[in-house]
């Protein structure tokens, strides 16, 4: 390991033993299983728990990871089920969407680690974040939960790259974002259309795609707008597999199939939004 990125990671390592013992929010992800390892690392075992959520918008391969990680490490899991239909506002999509769901959540997140004697929450947020519009951080501060990533100074890269020296199994799992994040915001959110968009991308990825969105449109015939890498794209456009792509998509009811021809990148859905709804 480089020594910047050795000295980062004992200053966050630092950090957490400041704390007797924590909770982390688990998805089973990059940022939050480097984190959960970071944790144990500082504290041991018996000090951390992790809590995931169970929902409609977590494919259940992440929620498997998760269970596996956890269990690797004999690190005591907490699940929550968390019915994001519920939350005020959610199924109409608004801008601020992910403030609304991840006030909800996490709410449930700090009962849950009340509930098992670890009060302190941490989530996964890092440096880059920030670059981001991201209203869910807002909801993250309002309610007292610790970045403690982000105010190391770490980086995806720095995390990925620790991660590989510390032999995670995550160190190069591509970035993965709720399946609610797949909608144009404005459009109705419904389980059977978070379903599609589920299973459509697990189609792709279960043809060798390593990293794949799927983006909805539409609120009466449906468009499923494909990101992929850049270098991928030709792949997907070869005949065969194209009329595959198109025809299992169809089957699941999208009427339109469409390539994105700039390929994936971070935000692609704020791209329609203006600077005062950005500023929320």
């Amino acid at each position: 390991m480089q020594a910047g990125l050795q000295t980062k990671y004992e200053n966050l390592l630092n950090m957490i033993r400041t704390y007797g013992s924590v909770s982390i929010a688990f998805s089973g992800g990059v940022d939050s299983t480097f984190l959960t390892r970071a944790a144990v690392e500082a504290l041991g075992r018996d000090r951390v728990v992790c809590v995931t959520a169970r929902a409609a918008s977590f494919p259940g391969r992440e929620t498997d990871e998760a269970k596996a990680f956890c269990e690797g490490l004999q690190i005591r899991h907490e699940f929550i089920d968390f019915d994001e239909f519920e939350v005020s506002g959610f199924s109409d999509n608004p801008p601020d969407r992910c403030y609304l769901c991840k006030s909800a959540l996490f709410s449930m997140i700090i009962a849950a680690a009340e509930q098992a004697g670890a009060p302190v929450v941490f989530e996964g947020t890092n440096a880059d974040d920030a670059s981001d519009f991201r209203p869910g951080m807002r909801a993250i501060a309002e309610l007292g939960v610790k970045s403690p990533l982000r105010e190391a100074g770490l980086t995806k890269d720095d995390i990925r790259q620790v991660s590989k020296a510390l032999n995670l199994p995550t160190w190069d799992k591509p970035s993965f974002a709720c399946l609610a994040s797949r909608f144009a915001y404005g459009e109705k959110i419904t389980k059977e259309k978070l379903d599609m968009t589920g299973r459509a991308e697990q189609f792709l990825l279960d043809k060798g795609f390593k990293f794949v969105r799927v983006r909805i449109h539409g609120e009466e015939h449906f468009i499923a707008r494909i990101e992929l890498w850049p270098e991928d794209i030709e792949k997907l456009a070869e005949g065969l597999l194209r009329e595959a792509v198109n025809a299992y998509f169809k089957k699941l009811g999208f009427a339109y199939v469409t390539l994105d021809l700039m390929g994936y990148r971070t935000g692609s859905m704020n791209e329609v939004l203006t600077a005062e709804e950005l500023n929320l």
